[in-house]
């Protein structure tokens, strides 16, 4: 059974950093993507940012381009969301999903999420 976990999410100030983990376990996916995603109420869900698992390609939304780092350790089978100068509209419930296809935007396993709140 696949699972992926999310965890580091919390709350932080205008400014300040958080570092999301996505841990997945059940099955290998080395020919896979791992994406990030963000829900905002009455929004449609944003894919983040996105890694493929073998050769580590990236890939960030506009609005988060230079703030916002993906990697992942693939012996730990975690992918992390390295989250700089985080704006109150950053907000958001943040979960992880795989992908066969990158960017990571069609997620065939996701996580539960986990919240980030930025506060002005």
């Amino acid at each position: 059974q696949v699972q992926l976990v999310e965890s580091g999410g919390g709350l932080v100030q205008a400014g300040g950093s958080l570092r999301l983990s996505c841990t997945h376990s059940g099955r290998t996916f080395s020919s896979y993507a791992m994406g990030w995603f963000r829900q905002l109420p009455g929004k449609d869900d944003e894919l983040v940012a996105s890694i493929t698992f073998r050769s580590g390609v990236t890939y960030y939304l506009d609005s988060v381009k230079g703030r916002v780092t993906i990697s992942r350790d693939n012996a730990k089978n975690t992918v992390y969301l390295q989250m700089n100068s985080l704006k109150p509209e950053d907000t958001a419930v943040y979960y992880c999903g795989i992908s066969g296809v990158f960017p990571a935007r069609i997620i065939d396993y996701r996580g539960q999420g986990t919240q980030v709140t930025v506060s002005s």
